[in-house]
């Protein structure tokens, strides 16, 4: 079985969703439930007796030594994190508990249950840690894209812990022998999103009515990754990445945030049309976060021409099924929005000085 931190997230419950569609082997789903974390997400598998959801931190590392020596996992696969910017601007100590000192908690559990197996577990067991390519810092228009050579230059306290827990658990590899492995993904979008990030917040808002907020002057780039093409990679990377490498997982799409509000508008202008007016006329333009990269880019050419990964969607069929599902399932959409949700967009959003509507 495979041992999954942080599957009731928006990335882990899409891999767990999906690894249970493509395989037989069980998984222990071990979530903190924390604002974003949504067992809603998993309602599909509730009854499978394939998927153990275990509720718990990841910085009790007691614990999950323990389950690791109860479920003997072949392989931990590491999505845990608190994973917002704007979070971590307003409330960095949560950013350095989870990602940091949970990911050393992590591996020290691992490290330790890695030393009871045999010769062939030992050599057959992975570590693999899920990040991000923010890690790298910002990119100006003219810079070729982040490889994974590219040296880490975190601007934000997220990027920073994330870029940490990195360095961690390669030193982890290099130090103790641990076979870990690293991937570097760009901006998800898709099904179980908790709508605090862009394209779930833009369709969420658009529908209800609400103004969609677009910082700055909404020219940052990000390379934009359908979610169940992430999920592809990890299964990928798990099943032949070399330990003690990292791989650079990326869309293969750079577009501006403007242009992502304008697709998002125009899909739902097309599926789910306004009575009056469309829905781009609800665009605010506010003022941006501090520090906000200016471009983000994937070159993911080594996980290509090695593990024969590339993504299947496009930005534009990808956009469409990530509108149509979230048309499809208001409900959820409605869920998440309440409470703790309400409760971050009115501490973010409210009292930000709006700039100007889009046209």
């Amino acid at each position: 079985m495979i041992f999954v931190t942080g599957g009731a997230g928006f990335i882990g419950s899409n891999f767990v969703l999906d690894w249970l569609k493509t395989s037989d082997e069980p998984v222990v789903n071990f979530d903190k439930l924390t604002y974003a974390g949504n067992l809603e997400n998993l309602k599909s598998v509730a009854e499978d007796a394939r998927h153990l959801f275990v509720r718990g931190d990841i910085v009790d590392r007691e614990r999950v030594h323990a389950l690791f020596l109860e479920h003997k996992p072949r392989a931990i696969v590491h999505f845990a994190a608190e994973s917002h910017v704007d979070r971590s601007i307003l409330g960095p100590g949560a950013f350095i508990e989870t990602n940091i000192n949970g990911t050393f908690s992590l591996l020290e559990a691992a490290r330790a249950y890695w030393g009871t197996l045999d010769a062939a577990e030992r050599e057959a067991f992975r570590f693999l840690h899920v990040s991000t390519d923010e890690v790298y810092g910002s990119l100006n228009p003219e810079d070729p894209a982040f490889t994974e050579t590219t040296p880490y230059a975190p601007n934000s306290p997220y990027s920073a812990s994330k870029a940490a827990s990195d360095h961690l658990v390669r030193s982890y590899h290099h130090t103790y022998g641990l076979p870990t492995l690293v991937t570097n993904c760009s901006n998800n979008y898709g099904p179980y999103h908790f709508p605090e990030k862009l394209v779930p917040l833009v369709i969420s808002n658009a529908l209800a009515g609400q103004p969609l907020p677009i910082y700055g002057d909404g020219m940052q780039v990000r390379d934009w990754l359908y979610v169940a093409d992430h999920c592809a990679a990890i299964r990928r990377v798990l099943e032949a990445g070399v330990p003690g490498q990292e791989y650079n997982v990326g869309g293969r799409n750079e577009k501006a945030n403007i242009e992502v509000v304008k697709v998002l508008c125009a899909l739902l202008d097309e599926l789910s049309p306004k009575q009056d007016g469309k829905y781009f006329d609800q665009a605010i333009f506010v003022a941006d976060r501090p520090g906000h990269d200016r471009r983000y880019a994937i070159n993911a050419d080594k996980i290509a021409r090695e593990l024969g990964w590339t993504p299947r969607e496009t930005f534009e069929t990808g956009m469409r099924k990530t509108v149509q599902w979230y048309l499809e399932n208001q409900d959820w959409v409605a869920n998440v929005r309440s409470g703790e949700y309400r409760t971050w967009i009115e501490g973010n959003y409210v009292g930000r000085e709006q700039l100007g509507r889009g046209a």
